[in-house]
């Protein structure tokens, strides 16, 4: 799961219609372009998908489930 960290136009992935998906909306990353840049799938709460989108890596924040333990 990662979130964005700067607003992004696109379009509806099934209307085409043009859309926002706002600084902190959540996504799922479905597949990684050497560690560059990820295609990640935005959908709403019952899983009905409204947009995919290649994006940079410096525009997603990795979130965190559970405590991560930094190792020195």
């Amino acid at each position: 799961m990662v979130a964005l960290t700067e607003d992004r136009q696109t379009t509806h992935f099934e209307t085409q219609e043009p859309i926002t998906l706002y600084k902190g909306q959540v996504g799922t990353i479905v597949m990684e372009y050497d560690g560059q840049a990820f295609e990640v799938e935005f959908s709403n709460n019952d899983g009905t998908t409204y947009a995919m989108e290649t994006i940079p890596a410096n525009q997603l924040m990795l979130l965190h489930h559970e405590l991560v333990k930094v190792i020195e």
